[in-house]
């Protein structure tokens, strides 16, 4: 093995930025992005941890609400229409239900 081999390569902070926006911006894959930059798919993996923020991306596009208000807004939403499911329920079958109507048992007073 070569001695060049073992030493890890420093990559400038602004090339790290770039390629992680290349891995996440591109139609291809993290490995093959990696293997057209030249470096380990591992590292690659290391640097989109650390320079991808999602949840500033999704902040900066114009109009949209973060995933984490949606969410919460559509579970508030799902448990409101529950609610006005079970009432709708209780008004179509009425409620309480009716007591059960048992006729009385014929009774034969004289057997045929």
């Amino acid at each position: 093995m070569k001695s060049s081999q073992n030493k890890s390569q420093s990559y400038s902070p602004e090339f790290r930025e770039s390629a992680v926006k290349l891995a996440r911006q591109s139609e291809y894959s993290v490995a093959a992005t990696a293997r057209a930059l030249g470096v380990n798919v591992n590292t690659l993996h290391t640097w989109i941890k650390k320079y991808h923020h999602p949840e500033q991306e999704t902040s900066k596009r114009a109009g949209e609400i973060p995933v984490h208000d949606q969410l919460k807004a559509l579970k508030k939403q799902v448990k409101r229409l529950k609610e006005e499911r079970d009432i709708l329920k209780k008004a179509a079958y009425g409620w309480p239900p009716p007591p059960l109507r048992v006729s009385p048992p014929k009774v034969r007073l004289y057997p045929h």
